[in-house]
């Protein structure tokens, strides 16, 4: 490296390849220690490019800190100390080494001044996340676990070909803004490896189908790193790219449909993450560089971002204690559970009074800045998608969760009931921290706003906007409780895109097992009939000849020639003398026949 600079990944590695060395009564404060210290390593960076690491002809930086990475940098730690305290009290320390280098990927692909670079934490993430999937445990999360690697591992590839297409073109590999205005075959590859981390449609399913089955506390961690992630890396990357505006407002109202009709509480928030990111997207795309609207789009991509860590986080940390406590999350097998439950009723309800843009709640401050981006930059039809899918998002997140969870039919079963009770404190204290800085980001604007990209010029509290959205919300929660009945959960499956690639696998499987079997099984008894078996009578009658004519001829040869060698052998007498009389005979003769036939 050009200077001794801590990466804040670096210290999270360290920590997790030591966790298991650590004996257990120490462990906790291990586990708090280290991303405590992480945290405060990203709270102390100073601007500017560190880290740089010369391999072969390349510079890699892994080290480039400006205000668009601080701000997700900061949000990312301080989610790592949340998830790992809500988590504290899991002993498995494995799901702990798998969560904090997750975590770690995202942060150094956060801080990647290099595609390379990018790219090397991008796959960390992948490969590092798809164990909170499975350490579930259930059939259901193995199956998802490998979906989600199989779908990840094409995002990472698309990646990959757009890195090398853009080094063929540039010979740089520097993560800077593409020209999002003549898009190029390598942007395009690498805009699709993107989006497909921040589950736009039809690239989505994966995320509900992996974060339905994720571990309890592995959720929350899951819930908060990649699309966010991805979410930065388009800031980065293509800020401005036109496609990405309707794919953000497909996004936002997809979600929310496929939400409402979910009867899995996890698998509903999931499904709002692809309606929240939905934002964040759109706002890229308005996000024209130089422009106060592309300012204001960015900043609300930023802030939207930060937010919805938090609040998603402890809607999950909410979920998850509800699964950690019962053992369920369907709808269907719950029901008034706030008389043994009301500490996490309480952190739940604060968290869906964020995502649902309350006043004084922290999705009110961030959520607002894109629909106001949106009608600023005179595509009215933006706005008012979006603040129609904000409407669904109080509808099933903002009531739908807490009704048929905490109130609504009694659903629980005998066991259920029983083992249902407010969690361990550290669960407890790490939703408790949460709703503070839900609450807190929603009443003191600053807080967030000055972390932002750019300077903002942007006031939440109008008395427009807040008798707006107060109209928007009462009207939602009126309809809800009109339609109850149409509203309440059923216990059926929905039908997505996953459906594409289950039943796609299975043709190929059955592709496998029958026609190009029975293809191989043709050649193969066509090679033995018409190579194998002819090449073998050859062998066969070759054999014959061999051992039949060759052989033969030899043995006769050798034999003759053994009894010429016998024969002479006879008339040896064993005498060095009478060898020689006979030896000068037989030469006297052969002189005198000589002489006669020369006369």
């Amino acid at each position: 490296m050009s200077s001794l600079w801590i990466h804040p990944a670096a210290i999270l590695l360290f920590g997790a390849a030591l966790l298991p060395l650590i004996p257990e009564k120490i462990r906790k404060g291990w586990l708090l220690l280290i991303p405590a210290l992480v945290f405060g390593r990203v709270f102390t960076l100073d601007h500017g490019v560190f880290g740089q690491v010369q391999f072969a002809q390349w510079t890699l930086t892994f080290g480039r800190v400006d205000k668009l990475s601080q701000v997700f940098g900061y949000i990312m730690s301080l989610m790592a100390i949340i998830g790992t305290l809500y988590g504290l009290h899991v002993r498995r320390a494995a799901e702990h080494v798998a969560a904090w280098t997750y975590v770690a990927g995202s942060i150094g692909a956060i801080y990647a001044g290099d595609l390379i670079t990018l790219f090397l934490f991008w796959e960390l993430m992948a490969f590092s996340s798809v164990f909170l999937i499975w350490f579930r445990g259930r059939r259901e999360s193995l199956a998802a676990g490998y979906r989600y690697l199989l779908v990840h591992t094409a995002g990472g590839l698309s990646l990959l070909a757009g890195i090398l297409l853009h080094y063929g073109a540039t010979k740089s590999f520097e993560f800077v803004a593409f020209d999002v205005n003549h898009p190029t075959a390598a942007v395009w590859f690498i805009t699709i490896g993107f989006i497909l981390n921040a589950a736009v449609p039809p690239l989505h399913a994966w995320l509900p189908d992996a974060y339905g089955e994720g571990t309890f506390n592995g959720s929350v961690f899951l819930c908060a790193f990649t699309t966010k992630t991805a979410v930065y890396a388009l800031c980065r990357g293509v800020p401005g790219l036109d496609i990405l505006v309707p794919l953000g407002v497909i996004m936002a109202l997809y979600g929310v449909v496929y939400a409402v009709l979910e009867n899995d509480s996890r698998r509903l928030l999931a499904y709002h993450i692809i309606s929240q990111v939905g934002y964040m997207v759109a706002g890229v795309g308005l996000g024209d560089a130089g422009t106060p609207v592309g300012e204001l789009a960015i900043n609300g991509a930023c802030a939207h971002a930060f937010a919805h860590i938090l609040y998603k986080g402890l809607l999950f940390m909410g979920c998850g204690t509800v699964l950690h406590q019962t053992g369920e999350s369907k709808f269907t097998n719950l029901g008034g559970l706030y008389q043994k439950m009301p500490w996490t009723f309480l952190f739940t309800l604060i968290g869906g009074l964020s995502i649902s843009a309350f006043p004084l709640f922290s999705g009110f401050v961030s959520k607002s800045m894109i629909v106001a981006a949106g009608f600023e930059s005179h595509k009215l039809w933006v706005g008012f998608l979006l603040m129609l899918a904000s409407a669904g998002t109080f509808l099933h997140t903002g009531l739908k969760v807490p009704y048929f969870i905490w109130f609504g039919k009694n659903n629980c079963s005998k066991e259920t009931w029983e083992r249902a009770k407010d969690p361990v404190w550290n669960m407890n204290a790490a939703m408790a921290i949460t709703s503070f800085l839900c609450i807190f980001i929603g009443c003191y604007t600053p807080y967030l706003y000055q972390m932002l990209p750019f300077a903002v010029d942007y006031h939440p509290y109008s008395a427009y906007h807040v008798s707006e959205t107060m109209q928007v919300l009462c009207f939602t929660a009126l309809g809800f409780f009109i339609f109850l009945k149409k509203l309440t959960p059923e216990a059926k499956i929905s039908l997505d895109f996953d459906l594409l690639y289950r039943k796609g696998g299975q043709g190929v499987l059955w592709l496998a097992r029958y026609p190009i079997q029975w293809v191989d099984t043709a050649v193969g008894e066509i090679y033995r009939a018409g190579g194998l078996i002819p090449l073998m009578l050859t062998s066969k009658v070759v054999g014959i000849f061999d051992n039949k004519v060759i052989d033969g001829i030899v043995d006769g040869v050798a034999t003759t020639v053994g009894s010429i060698g016998g024969k002479f052998r006879a008339l040896q007498r064993g005498s060095v003398q009478e060898n020689l009389t006979v030896a000068f005979a037989v030469a006297a003769v052969a002189v005198v026949a000589l002489l006669l036939i020369v006369s």
